[in-house]
């Protein structure tokens, strides 16, 4: 929900103690109902009406043996709470971005140099400091001009970002290798699908995907926090990316006839929008079918997320002074 599934023992006692008691009550009865004739758990009718006072609108568990069942409850209301609270939209954007469930991808990945998921020291850094809103850089002038301040956000939204070119190819990378690991092959940037403007969409599959039409996908990433998009993505999460989806399928409406077109539109902060989640879906389904792997759709999902964090930490990085010590504009 935004964190980094790093929990404090206070906050995760109550739902373990409330699962644990209902999933070895049936097995405590067996042992004790020999010599005993009924018992009780001591503190067990306080932790629950402890649980309906943090939850008041919230039912029983269904299944009180899922500390899952007792904890999501009060995740969500903290999480709630926070998005309430928020002094400001790029605040409040932030939450709901972050709370989405691929934003967190990354953190789910096996940290391994061999199949390309290990961030190393300065990009795990720096991804944590986004995702939970803490200083990052010491202020300093990024190349453009303008003032950074300690959250880095301007990097993002830079017209000079750095990140941006490197993030937005090794996007469609995974996408093109994901696709032939399903047993689509594809190709990036195609030829002869090139508009009057002279700009071509990201990668075509050289196989029908449906309906007897190739893929045709176009990547984009844009800033969570960047000042056009704030009003949106503080009203709803990964409206940004949305709207550039929405964006894309305009440009190459002249495709849709022949082609089956579909924007893989990322944020920042790590949502996607709606032609990403179901491209996301179609690919995921056709990876299991090709490698009867249940995981195999979500480890292409942790490598999208693994290539933003990297995107990210690149932008940051990139308005630094080129003749300086990194390390000088780390925040303490």
């Amino acid at each position: 929900m935004g964190g980094l599934g790093v929990r404090k023992i206070s906050s995760i006692s109550l739902p373990a103690f409330l699962s644990s008691v209902h999933s070895t009550s049936e097995l405590v009865r067996k042992i004790l109902s020999p010599s005993l004739a009924s018992f009780e758990v001591p503190c067990l009718t306080d932790a629950v009406e402890a649980w309906k006072m943090a939850c008041p609108l919230t039912d029983l568990p269904v299944h009180p043996s899922s500390q899952r069942q007792w904890d999501v409850p009060l995740c969500s209301i903290i999480r709630e709470s926070l998005i309430n609270s928020s002094s400001n939209a790029a605040e409040r954007a932030r939450l709901l971005a972050v709370g989405e469930w691929e934003s967190g991808l990354w953190l789910q990945a096996l940290p391994s140099p061999y199949i390309g998921t290990m961030l190393d020291d300065i990009t795990f850094r720096l991804a944590v400091c986004l995702r939970l809103g803490a200083p990052c850089v010491s202020p300093h002038c990024c190349h453009c001009g303008e003032r950074v301040d300690g959250s880095g956000h301007h990097g993002l939204s830079c017209r000079r970002s750095a990140g941006r070119i490197s993030r937005h190819a090794s996007i469609n990378d995974i996408i093109r290798r994901a696709l032939a690991s399903a047993g689509v092959p594809a190709v990036l940037e195609p030829n002869g699908l090139v508009r009057d403007d002279g700009k071509r969409p990201d990668g075509m599959s050289l196989l029908p995907w449906k309906m007897g039409r190739p893929l045709v996908w176009d990547a984009t990433c844009v800033d969570t926090l960047a000042p056009s998009h704030l009003l949106s993505t503080a009203a709803c999460a990964g409206a940004a990316a949305s709207a550039a989806e929405d964006l894309k399928r305009r440009k190459y409406s002249n495709l849709v006839g022949n082609y089956c077109f579909e924007p893989f539109g990322v944020e920042t902060l790590g949502p996607w929008g709606p032609g990403a989640h179901s491209l996301y879906k179609e690919i995921a389904h056709k990876l299991f079918d090709s490698t009867r792997d249940q995981k195999a759709g979500y480890f292409f999902g942790q490598k999208i997320s693994i290539a933003i964090q990297r995107g990210n930490a690149a932008s940051l990085l990139g308005t630094f002074p080129s003749d300086s010590d990194a390390d000088e504009y780390f925040d303490a």
